[in-house]
């Protein structure tokens, strides 16, 4: 973004007029204030300050009668009834650059790594207006992961939107990590939407590490904060990676996790009146999920509104969702499978079998994989998923002893090529393959496969 437009973006969204009115009720994690007439997403302060602190920040979530309905970006201790309310910014928005890579910062964009402050920052739309279907561009280039078992058996796209769905110690942070650190991508953008407090230093240091953080934006929001910082941590990392899509770059979004962000929004709709629906989930939770994960995709070239060349860039959006007691058709699931192009399942069976990464290939896929990946590669995914599901029709008979080899063939070759296919889903994440590597390596294995199915059955492979 040039100097100009960066200037032009700070006049539209600099407060124009001092708004100010008062506290007059608490109720539950909301505030009622009197004669404030700021619109929805306006950030305010409250109370009065002592000298040399800043002062209790919040946000105009509702409007009740005469009264703006405020929620608090912090705890309510020592406000009291009459105390200021200041309007700081009627836009919600978010100060971005490239200063942010390698920085670590919460849901308002400040630092928190006591790396110092960052500079050449510039505001940018929070919550901006959706990509028009038809300003998106196809996704038919293939994404690099540099897992096998994602890379051969459920190809991506630049600019696809993918689930990862697991229960909790399933091996969902070192998957992350690992895309972070060799995916085919030029910026990773992380979200940690209400994790605990220790796991995000541990992210960012131990498996994220220094080489993966340099190319890396982490936004981190911890479960002990307020719901609305979760939330506006979620709104800032799909900003921040805007910025870098509209300067052409691929950005890699990963979103940890959905649940939490819903469990959020929950919070928020119940405190401002929302009918709560299944399992207590309000209907701006839906809504909700289905704005930010559209903000994800592939842009062809365009123009900004200061008459600037945007060249084309994408987003590849990756987000988990935590299955509470590994039950796959919860409701943030089930919303989540239809808004996504395609969903990675991460198994506690394998994971406890030691298969690393966990992936349940078979219960996995992409919607896109028959656009980035070409007929032979296609062809071998097939095979090795028809011999995969083959061998669990048997497994139960080959533990007990009980398969008599040469009652099907295909069973046969499905025994036979297990192990192997087993070795080819497996990997130390800490040692990346390369897309047309691991490909080679799934066709090879289809094709002794099918020449021995071809040997047994008689028939041409």
């Amino acid at each position: 973004m040039s100097i100009l437009a960066q200037a032009t973006q700070t006049a539209r969204t600099a407060q124009l007029a001092r708004t100010t009115g008062r506290i007059v009720a608490l109720r539950g994690m909301t505030l009622h204030i009197a004669d404030c007439p700021l619109p929805i997403g306006s950030l305010v302060a409250l109370g009065h300050a002592p000298p040399g602190s800043q002062p209790v920040r919040g946000e105009v979530i509702g409007i009740a009668g005469p009264h703006a309905v405020v929620m608090t970006l912090g705890s309510t201790a020592g406000l009291r009834s009459g105390d200021p309310c200041v309007g700081l910014h009627t836009t919600p928005t978010l100060n971005v650059g490239n200063t942010l890579l390698g920085r670590v910062v919460n849901g308002l964009g400040e630092p928190i790594d006591s790396r110092g402050p960052m500079y050449d920052l510039a505001p940018r739309q929070l919550d901006p207006a959706p990509l028009s279907a038809m300003q998106r561009a196809r996704i038919n280039t293939p994404f690099q992961t540099g897992i096998r078992a994602i890379d051969t058996m459920t190809p991506l796209g630049i600019g696809q939107r993918m689930g990862i769905f697991a229960g909790p110690g399933v091996g969902k942070s070192t998957l992350l990590s690992a895309l972070a650190k060799h995916s085919s991508c030029d910026v990773a953008v992380v979200a940690l939407i209400g994790e605990r407090g220790r796991e995000v230093k541990d992210f960012v240091h131990d498996a994220l590490g220094e080489s993966g953080l340099k190319r890396s934006v982490v936004v981190a929001s911890t479960g002990d904060e307020s719901p609305l910082l979760r939330v506006r941590a979620a709104h800032a990392a799909c900003t921040i990676a805007e910025h870098f899509r509209d300067q052409g770059k691929h950005v890699l979004l990963m979103l940890d996790s959905m649940t939490r962000l819903a469990h959020a929004q929950r919070q928020i709709g119940l405190s401002i009146g929302e009918p709560p629906t299944t399992r207590g989930y309000t209907p701006s939770v839906f809504a909700l999920m289905a704005r930010l994960m559209e903000r994800a995709g592939s842009i062809g070239p365009r123009t900004n509104d200061a008459g600037e060349a945007i060249p084309a860039g994408a987003i590849t959006g990756l987000y988990t969702i935590l299955v509470e007691g590994d039950e796959m058709t919860e409701p943030i699931s089930d919303a989540a499978r239809g808004i996504l192009d395609g969903h990675l399942m991460l198994s506690r069976a394998l994971a406890q079998r030691g298969h690393y990464p966990a992936i349940d290939v078979l219960d996995s896929i992409s919607r896109v994989a028959g656009d980035v990946a070409d007929e032979a590669h296609l062809s071998a995914r097939r095979q090795i998923s028809r011999f995969m599901a083959r061998f669990n029709e048997v497994e139960d008979l080959v533990n007990i002893g009980a398969y008599a080899k040469g009652a099907n063939a295909e069973a046969d070759v499905a025994i036979a090529m297990h192990p192997r296919i087993i070795e080819l889903l497996q990997q130390d994440l800490r040692e990346p393959e390369t897309l047309a590597a691991s490909r080679t390596r799934a066709i090879s294995l289809a094709v002794e496969a099918g020449q021995m199915l071809a040997k047994l059955t008689g028939r041409p492979a």
